[in-house]
């Protein structure tokens, strides 16, 4: 019934109260989805510590009575918002949905895929290449005279956030693929503002990265790479709808 009434609001204006309530209805079915993928998870958080536990050789430490049940939630939580993302992504898009022309609504199957894969991506390239090399740094950063001796909490927020941020961040084509498609960003002003964009890549990646310059480059060097990405997928975009306008009006 709930679905049935946003359907119909979909073709007619809605008030600002009614795109709140539309808001509160796509967060609520969101959060829903992460609650049973949470439950569904969590016998299985094991394995999913052993996973996340392979980019670190040295000896894991349990400092509290309760840290490794804390640890199973953290990576149940983990799991619940990776495996709800495509959920996410439907949701998002049925919001901003009934902004869109017919012709670009027929996109959400590949809206979802893409945004699905683009994390994946990100996932794997911190899980292969930014955690191994990171982790190996940091660690070996004190030489000598600093043995490590780390909690597994602590590195478990730390593996489980990095691995968000990247998947999050290699979002950034499909959102520029999405912006250009509403018109609010064209080739011409991303190419404008790239030196803008290299050092607010740089900024993120002090921010969302551990406090060293090694962890920041690590995030900052993939942002520009992909900001220049998003550029030519702009540019394709724009291409591809110039000759398609070409066509409509022949």
């Amino acid at each position: 019934m709930a679905q049935q009434w946003y359907a119909d609001k979909d073709e007619k204006n809605m008030s600002l109260m009614e795109h709140l309530e539309e808001l509160r209805y796509r967060l609520i079915v969101i959060l829903l989805t992460a609650v049973g993928c949470f439950l569904a998870l969590y016998p299985f958080a094991e394995s999913l510590f052993i996973l996340l536990r392979a980019p670190i050789q040295e000896q894991l430490y349990m400092l509290a009575p309760a840290e490794a049940f804390v640890v199973y939630l953290k990576l149940s939580l983990f799991g619940a918002i990776v495996v709800s993302l495509p959920m996410t992504l439907y949701q998002i898009w049925a919001f901003v949905a009934p902004g869109l022309y017919v012709k670009e609504k027929k996109y959400v199957v590949s809206f979802i895929a893409g945004g699905t894969m683009c994390f994946g991506i990100g996932a794997m390239f911190a899980y292969k290449v930014m955690l191994p090399f990171g982790l190996s740094f940091l660690l070996g950063y004190g030489g000598n005279l600093i043995k490590p001796v780390i909690s597994v909490s602590n590195y478990i927020s730390f593996v489980t956030t990095m691995i968000l941020v990247f998947g999050a961040v290699f979002e950034l084509p499909l959102i520029a693929l999405f912006l250009a498609r509403v018109g609010m960003i064209t080739p011409a002003g991303l190419k404008k503002n790239r030196r803008f964009a290299i050092l607010g890549a740089f900024i993120v990646g002090a921010i969302l990265t551990p406090p060293d310059a090694f962890s920041q480059i690590l995030l900052s060097v993939p942002l520009v790479i992909l900001y220049e990405i998003s550029i030519w997928v702009c540019v394709i975009f724009q291409k591809k709808s110039e000759e398609e306008n070409r066509g409509e009006r022949i």
